[in-house]
């Protein structure tokens, strides 16, 4: 199994309002940059979008390694939140709707494909990639 690594982030001007996100894939030292945006949206949906687009771009079951500084995304899926909300009928613990739920029920099919795990790392310090995807994210929210 191919072993891809995958970095991502989303920014978005205002929560909701224009937003973007960005990727980066990374295989056997081919990098591929990602990037797209929405009107209006939030922070939280790019962040998933940027996910989502990554693993969209594969043609073949890989194994991912998504780097990501959205501890929402990280800890939705590390700390198994998306599937208790899932199993819920898509209500958190508080009994509130969970936000994203169309996205995070693409996320949870294109993990069936393939075989994800999640890394955090810190937002806006010295990770190369991750500083790469924001000003991905944020030059494609700015082309709105």
């Amino acid at each position: 199994m191919k072993e891809v690594k995958l970095y991502t982030d989303g920014a978005c001007s205002g929560n909701p309002g224009p937003g973007g996100y960005g990727a980066i894939l990374i295989y056997n030292n081919v990098e591929k940059e990602i990037s797209g945006c929405e009107a209006n949206t939030t922070n939280n949906k790019m962040e998933i979008m940027a996910v989502l687009k990554g693993l969209e771009m594969l043609k073949e079951p890989c194994k991912v390694i998504v780097y990501s500084d959205s501890a929402y995304v990280v800890n939705a899926i590390d700390k198994g939140w998306v599937y208790s909300w899932k199993k819920n009928n898509w209500k958190k613990a508080d009994k509130k709707e969970v936000k994203n739920i169309e996205l995070w029920e693409e996320l949870l099919k294109l993990m069936e494909i393939h075989e994800v795990s999640f890394v955090k790392v810190k937002g806006h310090s010295d990770n190369e990639y991750n500083n790469r995807c924001d000003k991905l994210a944020v030059k494609a929210r700015e082309n709105i």
